[in-house]
């Protein structure tokens, strides 16, 4: 019996894909389950499992081809069955061969002038590039006159070299490079412009002394290394974070805005920003509360490389509550993060450096390290987002509590 499969709706506001690859060819047979497209969804490469045992008779999208959730993608059925496609599939098949010829034609038109050969060997003659005529002849075509008048209207010598004021005839010398925006560029341009929008956002900055806690990073780093776990910095604020959010509950809720609630989440999953040649990714950290500091390592480690190989699931792209991003290691003073939605804060941690500070009355050496709290201004009041970088603040200085708590 034939099955039409759609593009399946995998939630956290994602309504699109592209199709990466097919993992099965038109005739193939599959067991249910089994992986026969890999798909680019919201920043995560995915492989689809088939619906049911049987052969697959067609593919409506060819590699490349960007999907929404609902379209008939392929559809399986018995061995030999011919396709009859529904209305549904055949809108679906009609629209992307007429995308692909639309996109066929622009390729064949772009960059080309309709022009006779005498009038194309009179703009040679004048030092005149035809690129930049305004045509005013019949279908677009550029005239004789269209030549002589952009030639006295530019106020220029025919032996002098003509100004490029359009970026084609630069795009066509050399001088410009087109490279097409990845799906994953374009998915994280629509996350920022969505986030932006919808939020009032606002960041606060304040400052730590890491000292101490810098200093117990050394030395368990250097004693987990030899066991082969890498440990960062980042277990220890995502510790101190679980520890200020049971603290602050509204920085770890969304809002349902049609009911006119909050929605506050009793458990506490961090995402976590990771830079891949691509893009950020944000992988999950799940009840990060309830692991160790071992524990997180180990967690942040495999989904960073998965993330760089665009291997993770969207599992663990699902579910976050609260967000970090972790920027000291790249430099600069501070950073104003943009809120990863539905949330509503997320939390920069920056660059550790020797600054002198005052200790008891006396100026001392210490390592000192800005954070920044980007929250929604429409629901968390600005001295709610000082109190919660404070209590963050106080546990990042006294990170025997992160172990006591943690």
């Amino acid at each position: 019996m034939r099955y039409e499969f759609r593009f399946p709706d995998v939630g956290e506001g994602i309504s699109e894909g592209k199709i990466v690859d097919w993992l099965a060819k038109e005739g193939d047979f599959v067991e249910m389950d089994q992986p026969f497209v890999k798909v680019e969804t919201d920043k995560a490469i995915v492989d689809l499992p088939a619906p049911k045992k049987g052969y697959l008779i067609k593919v409506l999208f060819e590699k490349g081809a960007t999907i929404k959730v609902g379209d008939v993608i392929a559809v399986f059925g018995e061995k030999g069955e011919k396709y009859e496609a529904s209305s549904k599939a055949v809108k679906d098949e009609i629209k992307q061969k007429a995308v692909k010829e639309v996109e066929e034609i622009s390729k064949k038109v772009a960059g080309k002038v309709l022009a006779t050969p005498h009038t194309r060997a009179l703009a040679r003659k004048l030092g005149v590039d035809i690129n930049l005529v305004e045509p005013t002849g019949k279908r677009g075509r550029i005239t004789d006159e269209d030549v002589k008048n952009y030639l006295n209207e530019s106020k220029v010598s025919v032996k002098e070299p003509l100004v490029k004021t359009i970026e084609e005839p630069f795009l066509r010398k050399g001088l410009e490079t087109r490279v097409e925006l990845s799906h994953l560029r374009k998915v994280i341009a629509q996350n920022m412009a969505f986030s932006k929008e919808k939020s009032a956002q606002v960041t606060h900055i304040d400052e730590a002394d890491v000292t101490i806690l810098y200093s117990y990073y050394k030395e368990i780093k250097e004693n987990l290394e030899k066991e082969g776990v890498r440990m960062t910095l980042l277990p220890f604020f995502v510790k101190a974070l679980t520890l200020t959010l049971k603290e602050f509950p509204k920085f770890n809720a969304s809002v349902d805005e049609e009911k006119g609630e909050f929605i506050f989440k009793n458990y506490f999953n961090i995402g976590f920003a990771v830079d891949t040649e691509e893009g950020l990714i944000v992988p999950v950290i799940k009840n990060a509360d309830k692991l160790s500091l071992v524990e997180i390592a180990k967690v942040t480690q495999d989904l960073t490389l998965k993330a760089k190989d665009r291997k993770l699931s969207l599992d663990d792209l699902k579910g976050g509550t609260c967000t970090v991003t972790n920027v000291g290691t790249l430099g600069g003073v501070f950073a104003t993060p943009i809120i990863h939605q539905p949330e509503l804060a997320i939390v920069g941690f920056h660059t550790i450096k020797d600054r002198p500070w005052v200790v008891d009355g006396q100026i001392v050496v210490r390592k000192i390290m800005y954070l920044s709290i980007s929250f929604d201004h429409k629901y968390i009041d600005g001295a709610e987002a000082a109190r919660f970088a404070s209590r963050l603040v106080f546990y990042l200085e006294k990170p025997s509590l992160i172990f006591a708590k943690g």
